[in-house]
Order: structure tokens, then C-alpha cells, then sequence
């Protein structure tokens, strides 16, 4: 009994003391939701308001709970609470939305944040050591939990100013310098924490549950922190903690005071002792009492309790086991059903690949169709373009060689005409024609100079001596026909010399003789082909043979002279006499004699006679 009742005592004594004087206590709790610049998230304002209410619960002396808060407001509200902090024994700061981290260095973002670049990180946020200075006064606890371990938006469409910046998913490992500080992160330095499916994240929920515990270490409150959001989100969440404390346990809710009356008899103390045990009510703490009051009202009673945490261990054992099986049950049911989904996916995937193939394929051929069809459409628009192009250039030479032949017979027709009309005074007019010369340089210079021009521009077809004579003058005539222009043709100005040099290239078409085509600047001979002539346009023909058609007195002649032949008496014909015509020579034919008159013929000598051959 003795030994119970001491250490009943020791916990009773270790109660009061730790509560000989009260601590002050104070919180900052900050909740962003509603961002400018980026989605609004659901949860932190929820989580500001019910971690801020837990707070106030605990007995906190000063409680302020921020809400959707810009960089002024923030960073005003932590310049009050570091104020605040100079006479307090615990300081907690929670902080729920956005954070960032920037080259191992973490920031909180207010509301108003843009962050369009890296840069704005340090002007629009507010950085965690600013929050680690604000608790810095606090005289034995400074506690910082960081719910802001979010996806952030931000760090996906900022722009990198530096290439070799980093920029973390979460936020960085910290640890803290001052004694007796920790900071405590929703998810491990380098990951990221979830919102959850409820009105509260799964950190802030753990948080409030574990943490006003009276008499709770926070590293075990902590530890018990990390164990629920494990088993909530399925093991991919983990918080994590940073600092240390002393060997002493530090509650953020100390322990309630026990209060201890007097005892009047050793009956009140055995009842005391069991009520004590009632409180705790396991198997070691009963098995403790019946060692202590193996005898007695309260050893029966206590055998009773024993006998009672016996069966209800039994019966979570049987339960557990129950319950383990039917685990086990819904585990295997769930993987046959797995395994059978697995497999219809697995057909299924399958049987889309194929199609996926067959359509492929018949893309494939009918591409393969079209494009044979599009390379038959452009070979027959190619040969219609072409056997139309052909017959077009075929259709402009004709009209450019009909016009041109036109052209040469007029300007031939016209050429002879004023020849004609010129030939008579053409001696006179060069003799008394005057010519225009520039101070300084002689008429015939002037003269020879506008030869030369003329002759450049294809309207002059002499050398150019300088004599200004009728062929000059009608080169001139000529040059003003084509150019459009009225010089007078009898005097070789220098404003005619202009007008001609200001003309690029030919002006007067090339004439060229019958048998000759214009090609350029020159006159080539037309090569007709065998068996065909030039004819008066200047076109290759086709040599028509005609036959020899003897006029009227000319067979009135060669009767007369065959009767003549008829009646003379035959003589006899010399051997080897040839006949010869335009074709050749030959013998003379068997019954056949030569006489005079004929087309030629060759006698023995080989010297030609003027004879025919007469056949009888």
C-alpha cells in the first residue's frame, strides 16, 4: 500500500508543480483562401478558424485569427505579435495557404501576391524567418506550424529571371537556431500536403485533436499528429518536425491539477486507490492494486475489474480476429474482382489496339488511294497544261511569224515606194540638206554621231562616214515611224540625237531577204528540209514535180520531123550508140533509131549530138 500511495503522491506533487504559476500563453493564426492571382483553395480559412477556436478552447491568453490577409496586413500583424510575444512564456504562430521556396530559402505568400517572376518572390511575400523572429521572445516554447505545403500554382507560371535558380515543389528543410523552437510542416520538406475531401485538411483536423491534450508532450503529440495524417491519406502525406527540446515534456495544455483531501481512515485510501485504478482500468494497473490490497471489499472488486478487462480482452481479441478475417475476405474478393477487371481491361485494351491497327491500316490504304489519285489528277492537269501550252506557243509563233511577215512586206512595199518617189531629187537634197551641229563640233561629226545611233537602234544599215545622204535622211523617216517621233529627216539635229540615245535597244524592225528569217539582231538562211523550197512568204513548201506540157507548135514540129524520119530510108545503127537525156545515157533500144532534134544523145565518141530516139 505504501509503495501505491507514493506514487500516487510523486504524480500528484509533479501535477501542482508544473502548474505553481500560470504561463502566458498567445497564438497568430493566418488562413489565406482567396488568391488574386491563382485559384481559391477551399480549405485553409476553414482550417485558420477551427486551429484559431482550439486555441481559445486551451485557454490561450491572446488569440487573433487572420483572415485572406495581404503583405501589409501580414506583415503588420506579425510586427503586433512580436510585441506581444516580449512577455510570454509560449508563442505559436499557425499559417495555412500558399508557400514557396526560393534557392532553400521558404516564403509565405499573402493574398495580393502576383510572383509573375523569381524576382517578386522577395518584394510580394513575406519570408519564414520574419514568422521565426516574431516568437523569438517567447521564454520557453516557440512553436511555428506550417500548413503550406500546397501544389503552388505560382512556381508552375513564373517566369525564371536567373536559369540556375531553384525553385522547390513544397517547401525547404529549415532548422531553427534559437533553443526550444520548433517547426512543425503539414508534409516533408520537398512534398506536398493535400486540402483533403472535408471542410479541413487532414493536418489541421490531426492538429486539433492531438494537440490540446492536457499534459501531452509535444513531440508525442506531434508523433500522434503524423500517425493520423499517415493512415488519412493513405501513407502519401507525412508531417514532419523540426527543432528540439529540452529532457522536460513540453505540453502546449498543461496537465489538470489533482486536488488530494484529507484521509480519515485507510478505507478512504484503498477506495481512492481504486478509484484511481477505475480511472485507468487496465490489466497492469489492476494486477498493481490486487499486489497492494491482495484482500478485502476492494480486492473482490478489483478481481471483478480484473475479470472484466480479461473477457474484454478476449472479446477484442475474438473481434480483431473477426474482424481481420473479414479483412482478409474483402481483401481477396477485392483482388478477384481486380484481377477480373484487370482482365476485361486487359481484353479490352487489347481488342482497342486492334482496332486502333485496322484503322490505322485502312488510314493507311485509303491515304495511300488518294495520293495515287492526286498523282493521276496532276499527271493529267500536267499533260493538258502541257499540250496546251504547246498548242499555244504553237498558235503565237504562227501569229508572230504571220505579223511579221506582214510587216516586212509592207515595210518593203513601203521602202520601194520611197525609193521610187525619192530616186529623182535625191542627188539635190543631199547637196543642199543643212545639218544641225553643236558649237564646237562639225556637221559631219554631228552626222556620223546620230549615223551611229541610228544604226545601234536597227534603222541604219550602212557605216556610219558622216555624209547625210538620202539613205540617212530615210533612216531617220524610218526611226520616226517606229518612235512615234517628227524630227525633220534632212537635218542631223542633236534633238534627234538625243531622242535616239534615250531608246534601249532596237527600234526599226530587222528586214531581212527572201530566204532569210529575223533572228535577233541578225538574218539567218532558211534551211528548209529535203524535198522542200522556200516559197515567196518565205515558208519551207513542198516541191511540187509537174510534167512537161509541149506547146502547140512544138508537136505540130515533132510530127513533121517523125514523118520525115518515117519516110526516109532506115540505116543501119553503129554499134555500141548510146542515147542520152536528162535522166542518164543509155543504148539505144532494140528496133529503136537516133535522129536529129532530140533532148542529147552520145554517139560512140562520147562527143553530145543533137538527137531523138524514134521507136518503130
Amino acid at each position: 500500500m505504501g509503495a501505491f500511495r507514493l506514487v500516487t503522491c510523486l504524480i500528484l506533487l509533479l501535477g501542482l508543480g508544473g502548474v505553481a504559476h500560470a504561463e502566458r500563453r498567445v497564438a497568430l493564426v493566418i488562413g489565406n483562401s482567396a488568391y488574386k492571382s491563382a485559384p481559391l483553395l477551399s480549405n485553409p480559412v476553414n482550417d485558420a478558424t477551427l486551429v484559431g477556436g482550439m486555441f481559445k478552447k486551451a485557454g490561450f491568453d491572446s488569440v487573433d485569427v487572420k483572415l485572406d490577409v495581404s503583405a501589409a496586413d501580414m506583415r503588420r500583424s506579425l510586427r503586433e505579435f512580436a510585441n506581444r510575444t516580449r512577455d510570454a512564456d509560449v508563442a505559436v504562430i499557425y499559417y495555412a495557404g500558399h508557400g514557396i521556396e526560393l534557392d532553400g530559402n521558404n516564403y509565405l505568400i499573402p493574398t495580393d501576391a502576383t510572383l509573375e517572376t523569381d524576382g517578386d518572390v522577395l518584394d510580394e511575400t513575406v519570408a519564414l524567418d520574419r514568422a521565426l523572429f516574431a516568437v523569438e521572445s517567447a521564454k520557453q516554447l516557440r512553436l511555428v506550424i506550417l500548413d503550406a505545403c500546397r501544389d503552388n500554382p505560382f512556381a508552375r507560371t513564373m517566369k525564371r529571371t536567373v536559369a540556375s535558380r531553384a525553385v522547390g515543389r513544397g517547401l525547404a528543410k529549415i532548422e531553427p537556431t534559437s533553443p526550444n523552437t520548433m517547426i512543425a510542416f503539414a508534409a516533408k520538406a520537398g512534398s506536398t500536403a493535400s486540402d483533403g475531401d472535408a471542410k479541413n485538411s487532414p493536418f489541421a483536423a490531426a492538429l486539433v485533436e492531438r494537440l490540446p491534450t492536457p499534459g501531452l508532450d509535444l513531440r508525442k503529440a506531434f508523433g500522434f499528429v503524423r500517425d493520423d495524417v499517415l493512415k488519412s491519406t493513405g501513407y502519401k502525406q507525412e508531417p514532419y518536425v523540426y527543432g528540439s527540446l529540452g529532457g522536460n515534456d513540453v505540453p502546449l495544455v498543461p496537465a489538470k491539477p489533482v486536488t488530494v483531501g484529507p484521509q480519515p481512515n485507510p478505507q478512504d485510501a484503498i477506495r481512492r486507490d481504486y478509484e484511481l485504478a477505475m480511472q485507468i482500468g487496465t490489466r497492469e494497473v489492476w494486477t498493481a492494486f490486487l499486489a497492494q490490497y491482495p484482500d478485502g471489499f476492494y480486492a473482490s472488486l478489483a478481481n471483478g475489474q480484473l475479470s472484466r478487462v480479461a473477457a474484454e480482452e478476449a472479446r477484442a481479441a475474438a473481434a480483431d480476429k473477426a474482424r481481420q478475417a473479414e479483412d482478409e475476405k474483402a481483401r481477396l474478393a477485392t483482388e478477384r474482382a481486380k484481377k477480373a477487371e484487370q482482365d476485361k481491361a486487359a481484353a479490352a485494351a487489347r481488342a482497342a489496339e486492334d482496332a486502333k491497327l485496322a484503322a490505322e491500316k485502312a488510314k493507311q490504304a485509303e491515304e495511300a488511294k488518294a495520293t495515287a489519285a492526286e498523282q493521276r489528277r496532276k499527271e493529267a492537269e500536267a499533260a493538258v497544261a502541257k499540250a496546251l501550252a504547246d498548242k499555244l506557243a504553237a498558235e503565237k509563233a504562227l501569229a508572230d511569224k504571220i505579223a511579221s511577215d506582214k510587216a516586212a512586206a509592207e515595210l518593203a512595199a513601203k521602202q520601194a515606194a520611197e525609193r521610187k518617189t525619192q530616186a529623182d531629187g535625191e542627188q539635190k537634197i543631199a547637196a543642199v540638206a543643212p545639218t544641225v551641229s553643236q558649237p564646237g563640233m562639225s556637221a559631219q561629226e554631228t552626222a556620223k554621231l546620230l549615223q551611229s545611233e541610228l544604226r545601234r537602234v536597227g534603222c541604219f544599215a550602212a557605216t556610219a562616214d558622216g555624209d547625210w545622204s538620202a539613205s540617212s535622211q530615210r533612216s531617220l523617216t524610218l526611226f520616226n515611224k517606229y518612235a512615234g517621233t517628227k524630227f525633220d529627216a534632212r537635218l542631223a539635229s542633236f534633238d534627234a540625237l538625243d531622242a535616239i540615245k534615250a531608246k534601249p535597244g532596237r527600234v526599226c524592225p530587222l528586214v531581212c531577204d527572201r530566204g532569210f528569217k529575223a533572228d535577233g539582231d541578225a538574218c539567218l538562211k532558211i534551211a528548209c528540209r529535203s524535198g522542200y523550197r522556200v516559197n515567196d512568204d518565205n515558208e519551207c513548201e513542198k516541191v511540187q514535180e509537174k510534167k512537161p506540157v509541149a506547146t502547140r507548135d512544138e508537136s505540130k514540129a515533132r510530127d513533121e520531123q517523125r514523118k520525115q524520119v518515117e519516110s526516109a530510108p532506115a540505116k543501119p545503127q553503129a554499134t555500141g550508140q548510146m542515147f542520152c537525156n536528162g535522166a542518164g545515157c543509155r543504148p539505144v533500144r532494140s528496133g529503136c533509131k537516133l535522129v536529129p532534134g532530140g533532148s542529147g544523145a552520145a554517139s560512140g565518141d562520147g562527143k553530145p549530138r543533137a538527137m531523138m530516139e524514134i521507136c518503130g
